[in-house]
């Protein structure tokens, strides 16, 4: 079972999480954005990337992006888009 302590307080911090197979989840308390990693030194670095993404930082994927990725045009159909991808 994956245990969890706070270093701060309810309202504001990172929560770490020691999950079963070994990584550590940083769950930041106030946005409730979490990411992960095999330390808290690394799950902190990845929740920093994370809260950067959420807070509208990073760059835009391209079609260039994709193409590279080897991702195909992908067909919604009649399905909108989440409105975070919009």
């Amino acid at each position: 079972m994956a245990s969890a302590t706070n270093d701060e307080s309810p309202e504001e911090g990172v929560e770490f999480i020691h999950e079963d197979d070994g990584q550590i989840t940083a769950r930041d308390l106030e946005t409730g954005v979490a990411s992960f990693g095999e330390t808290k030194t690394e799950a902190l670095r990845m929740l920093a990337e994370a809260l950067e993404l959420h807070e509208g930082g990073g760059e835009p994927v391209t079609d260039a992006d994709l193409e590279e990725w080897g991702i195909e045009d992908v067909e919604l159909g009649d399905k909108e888009l989440p409105e975070f991808m919009q």
